[in-house]
């Protein structure tokens, strides 16, 4: 039989609702399961085992008087530590944030403590979101539970993790150029970034979202009906849509799929992680889809242009803390932030408008296509201590060619697992789908989740 710490949010809902389960000794098994697995994984910030109780009973009171808030009130969650949560200083994943506690819940910890969500704790981040590692100056080095000596990705780093340890059904990351897809992949867990504006965020700005980071698609579209919710602090959010997250089901024959192998620039797909997108790719057509081949629509000098905006950027940031603090970065993305030292006014007007050729570029592609499969990443995990899979500061984005294209145009963008490496290492498959179709990503990934193998036991905490 399952532990309570591995029931899906769906289970535990229905057990609460039957009078079978209870939320106090389900927060307690999964504060129980995290206690063995933390020592070897850190991945949680801010674990509060005392409040997740005290919020736990509170739940079980109101399922006793069948008043429960939502159907998630009393199912575990974790929040990555950049989406502020009421009291509870936000680090950044940096020791140069000056630690002062948040005046309020940013919209996502909001809409879950509406829902009466037990919050066990935030997770971990490398420093400001700017790797795709669990490498942070501020928390312990994150690591994958599948391999102890490999990376969870980033720079949802600790929600990867805590996804696939078991740290409760639900978690929720941030992603601007693929931050909660690459953890999911390289954790082997399921992550939707949704549509720019279809999760209220705070603070809002180009490419950013929040979404959901579980082991199943069917809790991913539980919380989407939550975190979807309207919140007026976010100026760039969507309008309400009554969207039935909950209708999970779709038929593949007649579906047209792209299949996108290479990205046009950045790291070589590996042969093992070709191989597993492949044969994603014919159990759809099996089943009656049609695949075609999408050729590469991004350029190196889209990449080049959108890296030099990000360094200038990070180093305006980072040159006007005051020197003490700045030294506390961490040395690699102080290296990188200092390349954008020199960058001019028309190269960074430049490299600003490579947001806007990603965007045109990426929409031009898939327009043909209902839906779109490639890698996640085009190469497996890689050393834990690293800061990314080059571990080069000049060279630091070379992985995100199929995941950064779809944060600029806005299109919803999932990961899913579809195979493993000879080493035993999770690949992700990505799916994408036309702006504002979140839930029909949902849908076929939840299709993909009937069609491949079967999975491989989830990781266990070393004895």
């Amino acid at each position: 039989m399952a532990g309570l710490h591995e029931l899906s949010a769906a289970e535990l809902s229905a057990g609460y609702r039957a009078g079978e389960l209870s939320p106090v000794e389900v927060a307690r098994a999964v504060i129980d399961h995290i206690a063995r697995w933390e020592p070897h994984l850190q991945a949680t910030y801010a674990f509060d085992p005392e409040g997740a109780l005290a919020q736990a009973a509170a739940s079980e009171a109101r399922w006793r008087k069948r008043e429960p808030l939502d159907p998630l009130d009393g199912v575990p969650v974790t929040l990555k530590e950049n989406i502020a949560t009421r009291g509870v200083p936000m680090p950044l994943g940096t020791a140069a944030t000056e630690l002062v506690p948040a005046a309020e819940d940013a919209p996502p910890a909001a809409r879950l403590r509406e829902a009466g969500a037990v919050l066990l704790a935030k997770t971990t981040m490398p420093d400001y979101g700017m790797l795709s590692s669990g490498l942070s100056s501020f928390h312990p080095l994150t690591r994958n539970p599948w391999d102890l000596s490999k990376n969870p990705g980033g720079s949802s780093a600790g929600a990867g993790a805590a996804a696939a340890a078991g740290y409760g059904p639900l978690h929720v990351g941030t992603d601007i150029g693929g931050s909660i897809r690459l953890p999911a992949g390289w954790c082997g867990v399921f992550g939707l970034k949704p549509s720019l504006g279809r999760i209220p965020i705070k603070p809002p700005y180009a490419g950013r979202v929040a979404g959901p980071m579980t082991r199943s698609v069917h809790d991913a579209a539980l919380l989407m009906r939550v975190l979807s919710r309207p919140d007026w602090r976010d100026t760039m959010s969507l309008p309400v849509q009554d969207i039935a997250w909950d209708q999970l089901q779709r038929e593949p024959k007649g579906l047209k799929l792209g299949l996108q192998l290479d990205a046009g620039w950045g790291l070589a797909v590996d042969p093992e992680i070709a191989a597993a997108v492949q044969a994603a790719a014919r159990a759809f057509e099996a089943a009656g889809a049609v695949v075609e081949a999408m050729p590469p629509f991004m350029t190196r000098e889209m990449i080049d242009g959108m890296d030099r905006f990000w360094r200038l950027r990070s180093w305006l940031d980072i040159s006007a803390l005051p020197p003490a603090r700045r030294d506390k970065v961490l040395p690699y993305i102080r290296a990188w932030a200092e390349g954008g030292a020199g960058i001019d006014a028309a190269q960074l007007f430049h490299g600003y408008n490579q947001m806007g050729a990603m965007r045109e570029a990426a929409v031009a592609a898939c327009r043909r296509f209902d839906f779109v499969l490639s890698p996640t990443s085009p190469v497996p995990t890689y050393a834990a201590e690293w800061a990314g899979p080059t571990n080069d500061p000049q060279r630091p984005l070379e992985h995100i060619g199929f995941t950064l294209p779809f944060n600029m145009s806005e299109q919803p963008s999932a990961s899913i697992n579809c195979g493993w490496t000879a080493a035993g290492l999770p690949i992700g498959l990505q799916i994408t789908g036309h702006r504002h179709d979140d839930l029909g990503v949902l849908q076929v990934a939840a299709l993909f989740e009937q069609l491949r193998p079967p999975q491989r036991p989830w990781p266990q905490p070393p004895r």
